[in-house]
């Protein structure tokens, strides 16, 4: 079922609106502030995927924050309890992770959040933080992104783990994911 599941996934995927996700910034009243994307998704074969996020200020994607780009390996762990079919996925970013400022007020964050090792930062202008230290995103120097994720296909279109309402990310096995989130569908 899995050669299947692999199969069944190669070629691109996008969002199908703009998905809202908990952060991990809170707001005043301790509430965490949301987190607003878009997803484009390619799995490509060898388990190899490529992926694009561009983030946005607000729920209709008026204004753009930053955008990465995302390339690695899929390991798969076996399947996943959430629905039939459904399998562990770990992705893990060892290919390349590139953050790119949309918004000068981005910009100007990284400029204070992460000047060292880069560049000045600049809208419109990507850099590299594979094995960097990166502290708006919590790596380390060194350190390869991981997630601990899941893939679900269902009529078409692919899930992966809805994020905790809490925030917490999927960097261990515990944290992996146990529900779906909104899929994205075939481009």
């Amino acid at each position: 079922m899995l050669e299947q599941i692999k199969q069944n996934s190669l070629g691109n995927w996008e969002s199908m609106a703009v998905e809202v996700r908990p952060g991990s910034f809170r707001n005043e009243d301790g509430t965490l502030k949301p987190f607003y994307l878009k997803r484009s998704f390619t799995f490509l074969p060898e388990n190899q995927f490529e992926l694009e996020i561009i983030n946005y200020a607000d729920p209709y994607a008026n204004v753009p924050l930053a955008k990465m780009l995302i390339g690695g390996r899929i390991e798969w762990q076996g399947t996943h309890s959430v629905a039939e079919g459904a399998y562990k996925a770990d992705f893990i970013a060892d290919e390349f992770y590139e953050v790119m400022p949309l918004y000068q007020g981005f910009a100007d964050l990284l400029n204070t959040a992460a000047k060292e090792g880069f560049e000045h930062w600049e809208t419109g202008k990507s850099q590299s933080i594979l094995k960097k230290k990166f502290l708006p995103f919590g790596l380390a120097e060194g350190q390869i992104f991981k997630e601990y994720d899941l893939i679900y296909i269902f009529n078409d279109m692919m899930f992966w783990g809805a994020r905790h309402v809490d925030g917490r990310g999927f960097d261990t096995e515990e944290n992996r994911p146990a529900n779906l989130q909104i899929p994205m569908v075939r481009k």
